[in-house]
């Protein structure tokens, strides 16, 4: 793993396009703060810019660097929650304009799995985590499923869990202003 650690951080050092395995499905990420390499995450997708993408963190020290304001309970739900959890913050600060919707909020997620999070502390920024997939097409489950077309546009592909099969992306949820869970995606 450590190779496949110093091959990462080298390709996202330089702006570069990973495709990765997440604690969900196969992501294409980049450097969260850099808006020239968001837009090649858009440009690669073919997605347009309206729709935003999922941002990962370490961990709580990390997330609160980016969001200052956290709502009242979401730590509490992503402790006892065992479903890989995507939550909309809202006033993201230091992330790239074009990974924040038009609404002012940031889908940001802190993976379990081992590669991510050692790649995200030793980057010490947040990387975009998108479904490595053409927007519209199915998102891949498993490194077989994703288009060749797209494996040729990144920087970096990680040469981890080729095998294994992921059945599901992450539940998105959003706390209202009283701390009420509200479901995006289950």
């Amino acid at each position: 793993m450590k190779l496949e650690i110093e091959s990462s951080l080298k390709a996202l050092n330089e702006g570069g396009i990973l495709i990765y395995p997440t604690d969900t499905i196969w992501g294409i990420g980049c450097d969260a703060t850099s808006e020239e390499a968001v837009a090649r995450i858009y440009e690669i997708k073919k997605r347009a810019e309206s729709k935003s993408l999922v941002t990962l963190v370490s961990d709580w020290e990390m997330l609160k660097k980016y969001v200052p304001v956290l709502p009242d309970g979401v730590q509490e739900f992503l402790r006892e929650t065992t479903k890989p959890t995507t939550v909309i913050y809202a006033d993201p600060h230091g992330i790239a304009s074009n990974a924040i919707s038009s609404d002012n909020t940031i889908a940001i997620r802190m993976p379990k799995n081992d590669f991510c999070i050692e790649l995200i502390r030793a980057f010490g920024k947040p990387i975009v985590s998108t479904s490595a997939n053409y927007s519209g097409s199915p998102s891949p489950t498993c490194f077989s499923d994703i288009e060749e077309g797209l494996l040729a546009k990144a920087d970096y592909i990680v040469n981890l869990s080729r095998h294994e099969i992921q059945e599901s992306a992450s539940q998105i949820v959003r706390f209202d202003q009283d701390g009420q869970i509200i479901y995006i995606r289950k």
